[in-house]
């Protein structure tokens, strides 16, 4: 399955867009500042914690992961549960409905998959409509969780 004609410009801006939100985000949450964070992707939630305790809270879900040369959409993960994946359920479809195979096969090689992360990550917040995309370590990769909005905690 080859992906529309149109498909390479839009990643494109989706890319120059995530960009630009990215930096936005980061400046006014100032992420990579905090002692520590947390995810929980049963509450769908991201929190950042300074000495105090929580400060800021992200609504987050799912996108997908990163291991050793492979991308494993949220959807594919039996473990993950079904409410942090509306996001994810969002970008299949919309793969689905425009022919995009790469948004709708749930396992993706990739010589680069963190770049390739970063990629789908955009096209997900631009098909969304997110704020942006946390990358966060796990044992064997990196999970990367989109971001809906974000609320202070006092």
């Amino acid at each position: 399955m080859q992906a529309p004609d149109w498909y390479d410009a839009w990643c494109e801006e989706a890319f120059a867009a995530f960009t630009a939100k990215q930096q936005r985000m980061d400046e006014a949450h100032r992420l990579g500042s905090w002692l520590r964070y947390d995810y929980d992707a049963a509450a769908c939630t991201l929190t950042f914690s300074d000495a105090n305790g929580p400060r800021l809270v992200g609504d987050i879900q799912v996108l997908g992961s990163i291991g050793a040369g492979d991308w494993l959409w949220g959807w594919g993960n039996a473990k993950l549960p079904p409410q942090s994946l509306e996001a994810a359920q969002a970008v299949r479809a919309f793969g689905a409905e425009n022919g995009v195979e790469e948004l709708t096969s749930d396992v993706l090689h990739s010589d680069d998959p963190a770049e390739l992360g970063w990629m789908l990550a955009a096209i997900a917040a631009r098909i969304v409509e997110a704020e942006g995309v946390y990358s966060a370590p796990t044992e064997d990769g990196t999970v990367y969780l989109l971001i809906r909005s974000f609320k202070s905690v006092s």
